[in-house]
């Protein structure tokens, strides 16, 4: 690192700063690591957000962080301003990947790339979690994507035993393990239908998940670590808040493969910070929202995860910052 770094204004949009697990939360160790680099920090809501006459307003509020149970923020008093004016927005607010969510990356993409905003927004609004990993079909298991009953009747034909869940869901909700006996298939493709107008996600189950669904956090296109997230016994799913396991990862030749398939097009598409899931030999998401698992991989491998992403911002903001305005 070099020791003329310039000080930034830096905006985290997130969730409120009382309801995070500092002992869990990716974003609390990328706002102290920001701030132990001389960066100013300011905090808001997604509904703070707002577009007047081609303006992009947030009410901000300073923001000062502190490893300290119970007393890990202070936030100082709101004020209205111009998100044009902050170097870099770090968008961190969790999923559902809705309208919501996708009407903030459209006001954001006014002020990026002058401000630089991670991850860019235009490609967020482009990758869908379980999306963006279906234009590297020679990685996936056999996968689904439909409404049609029918197509899914022969695809449970043709791979027996399925794992079925939302389109834009998050954390685990509503994903189902459908073993070959299962009588309740139908019954589930009509709740799906209830309660969702999208696709469903359909795909042969992964036996490998039971030794665990690998999380691999990947800077700028390249590995910087991973953690392995073994399910309780009778869970199909691995995610740490719904009982899983956290584990030490080593890399394989495998997950370096899928790595170095993926990598170019995050960097290309200003995905900085991304964390991808991989089941035995298969890469089964790329997560690009709001992608967690720094202090995990931190605690397992004695690494800071969290100043590699921040080497990558500041070389970013600081090309950018060199692009002339027209």
């Amino acid at each position: 690192m070099m020791e003329d770094k310039v000080s930034l204004a830096v905006a985290i949009q997130m969730d409120p700063m009382d309801s995070i697990n500092i002992n869990a939360d990716s974003t609390f160790v990328l706002a102290l690591e920001a701030q132990r680099r001389g960066h100013a920090l300011f905090h808001y809501l997604p509904t703070d957000l707002a577009l007047k006459n081609g303006r992009v307003m947030a009410w901000i509020r300073p923001l000062q962080v502190r490893r300290e149970l119970g007393n890990h923020f202070t936030l100082d008093e709101p004020q209205l301003v111009d998100l044009a004016t902050m170097d870099v927005v770090l968008m961190r607010q969790d999923p559902p990947f809705d309208m919501a969510y996708i009407t903030a990356t459209h006001l954001l993409e006014h002020i990026h790339p002058a401000t630089l905003v991670v991850n860019d927004p235009v490609h967020v609004r482009n990758a869908p979690e379980k999306l963006l990993v279906t234009h590297f079909p020679g990685l996936m298991p056999p996968t689904l994507i439909t409404t049609d009953r029918r197509q899914i009747m022969e695809f449970r034909k043709e791979f027996k035993d399925l794992v079925i869940k939302p389109l834009f869901g998050n954390g685990g909700a509503g994903v189902f393990h459908v073993k070959p006996d299962d009588e309740n298939l139908n019954s589930l493709l009509e709740m799906f239908t209830q309660l969702y107008r999208e696709p469903v996600m359909v795909q042969q189950y992964l036996p490998a998940v039971r030794q665990g669904d690998k999380r691999i956090i990947l800077v700028d296109g390249k590995p910087a670590g991973a953690v392995n997230r073994v399910p309780q016994a009778g869970e199909a799913r691995s995610n740490l808040h719904v009982g899983g396991t956290a584990m030490k990862a080593e890399l394989t030749a495998r997950d370096r493969e899928i790595c170095d398939a993926i990598g170019p097009t995050l960097r290309a598409r200003g995905l900085v910070f991304v964390g991808i899931d991989v089941i035995g030999t298969y890469l089964t998401e790329i997560n690009v929202t709001s992608p967690t698992g720094i202090q995990e991989i931190n605690r397992f491998d004695d690494v800071r995860v969290e100043a590699q992403i921040w080497d990558a911002i500041e070389l970013r903001r600081a090309a950018t910052a060199q692009v002339p305005t027209a």
